[in-house]
C-alpha cells in the first residue's frame, strides 16, 4: 500500500491544473508543465484537490500510484512557487560568475570551465562563491546542480570543491610523519 499516493495533492490558487485523456498540464506563474498519465492510476481533479487512484490491486498498479502523486505534487509545487538548489564553493582562487547565458567557473585548472546555462533555468551568483539554481522543474534543477558540482567534487582533506549547501564534508587528516 502506498502511504504517499493516499493523499490529495492540494491546488494553490493561481494554478490550474487540467486532464486531457492521459495527459496532465499543470499552468502556474513560473510557466506550464506536462505529465503522461500511466494506464495503471486514475487521476481526478475536483475543486482543489488532485486525487490519484489506483485501477486494480497489482504490485505495478500501487507503485506507480505513489509516483504519480509524488510527480504532480512536484510539478504543482514548480509552477507555483520553484525549486531552487544552492552550491558552494570551497578554495583559494575557487570562484563562479554568470556572463551572459554562460556559468564560467574558475576551480583551480589551467582554463576556465564554462557550464551553458539552459532556458529553463536560471542560475544566479551573489557572491563569487555561492551559485543558487531555480527552476520548475525539480529533477532538472537537481541535474544541472549535479552536473556543476561534478567539475570538481569536494575532497576530504581540506574541503575544497564544489558542494550543496546542506552538504557536510566527513574530512580526513592527513598523513603523519
Amino acid at each position: 500500500m502506498s502511504r504517499v499516493g493516499k493523499y490529495p495533492v492540494p491546488v494553490p490558487s493561481g494554478v490550474t491544473v487540467q486532464i486531457a485523456g492521459k495527459a496532465l498540464s499543470v499552468k502556474g506563474k513560473l510557466g506550464e508543465s506536462a505529465l503522461t498519465l500511466s494506464d495503471d492510476v486514475d487521476v481526478t481533479v475536483d475543486g482543489g484537490l488532485v486525487t490519484v487512484n489506483p485501477v486494480s490491486e497489482t504490485k505495478r498498479a500501487r507503485m506507480m500510484w505513489g509516483t504519480t502523486r509524488a510527480l504532480i505534487n512536484n510539478m504543482v509545487k514548480g509552477v507555483s512557487d520553484g525549486f531552487t538548489v544552492n552550491l558552494e564553493i570551497n578554495g583559494v582562487g575557487y570562484r563562479a560568475a554568470v556572463q551572459g547565458k554562460t556559468l564560467q567557473l574558475q576551480l583551480g585548472f589551467s582554463h576556465d570551465v564554462d557550464y551553458p546555462i539552459p532556458d529553463d533555468v536560471t542560475i544566479k551568483c551573489e557572491k563569487p562563491t555561492a551559485i543558487a539554481i531555480t527552476g520548475r522543474d525539480k529533477q532538472r534543477v537537481g541535474q544541472i546542480a549535479s552536473e556543476i558540482r561534478a567539475y570538481r567534487g569536494p575532497e576530504p582533506y581540506k574541503g575544497k570543491g564544489i558542494k550543496y549547501e546542506t552538504e557536510t564534508i566527513l574530512r580526513k587528516e592527513g598523513k603523519k610523519k
